[in-house]
C-alpha cells in the first residue's frame, strides 16, 4: 500500500523518481522497487517523504503501519479475529499510549 502511495503522491505532484532518490540518498532503482511494492519502505523515510509531497507524516505512517500489519496477518487464518480483539483493546484504551 505504501509502495503505491508514494507512487501516486509523487506522479500528482509531477516529481520524477530520481528525484525522490536524491532526496532519500538513495538510487532510483530503490525508489522503483519501493512504487512497485518489491523493497519494503523504510519508517526512517517516511518524515521525509512527507516533506517532499506535502503532506503531514501522520497521513504515511498510518498507511506504512497498516502495511506492516497486514504482512503479519497475511496468511493467518483467524486474522479477522485478531484485529476485531485488537480493535476492542484499543477502544478499552488496552497498551495504546495518547499522544
Amino acid at each position: 500500500m505504501i509502495g503505491y502511495e508514494i507512487k501516486k503522491l509523487r506522479t500528482s505532484k509531477g516529481i520524477v523518481q530520481r528525484m525522490v532518490a536524491a532526496h532519500l540518498d538513495v538510487d532510483s532503482a530503490y525508489i522503483s522497487k519501493m512504487e512497485s511494492e518489491e523493497k519494503p519502505v523504510s519508517r526512517g523515510y517516511i518524515s521525509r517523504l512527507a516533506e517532499l509531497f506535502e503532506v503531514t507524516p501522520k497521513e504515511l505512517e498510518i498507511i506504512w503501519l497498516a502495511d506492516r500489519i497486514l504482512e503479519v496477518l497475511a496468511d493467518e487464518p483467524h486474522a479477522k479475529e485478531v484485529l476485531a480483539l485488537v480493535k476492542k483493546k484499543m477502544a478499552e484504551g488496552v497498551a495504546v499510549s495518547q499522544d
